[in-house]
């Protein structure tokens, strides 16, 4: 079974920087595509970022664009979430996800596309 841990969340003052990890085990880490979603209270689960197997193609969310970045390193297994300028709305429990039953070039914002979910990690930005 494939397994996804995330971590490097936290509390942070709007206009910091938080860098989130994901690291996943059970199948080969390059097979899979990757994403971030959060979730607020009283919200739908929304995308953030996700990025192709290979890391080629990666896409985000409007909200998120020029300020947040989605990489991996296939030889560490890990996904990454690099998030600068972080604003109050920002606050969230952050998702890593994984598909592996999508193209090579993958990079897409359904959740209905991954089929593994880690246990968030909690980003709270304050004003």
């Amino acid at each position: 079974q494939v397994q996804l841990v995330e971590s490097g969340g936290g509390l942070v003052q709007a206009g910091g920087s938080l860098r989130l990890s994901c690291a996943v085990s059970g199948r080969t880490f390059s097979s899979y595509a990757m994403g971030w979603f959060r979730q607020a209270p009283g919200k739908e689960r929304e995308f953030v970022a996700a990025i192709s197997k290979s890391g080629y193609n990666r896409n985000s969310a409007d909200s998120v664009k020029g300020r947040f970045t989605i990489s991996r390193d296939n030889a560490k297994n890990t996904v990454y979430l690099q998030m600068n300028s972080l604003k109050p709305e920002d606050t969230a429990v952050y998702y890593c996800a994984a598909t592996g039953t999508v193209s090579s070039y993958y990079a897409g914002a359904a959740a209905d596309a991954y089929d593994y979910w880690g246990q968030g990690t909690q980003v709270t930005v304050s004003s």
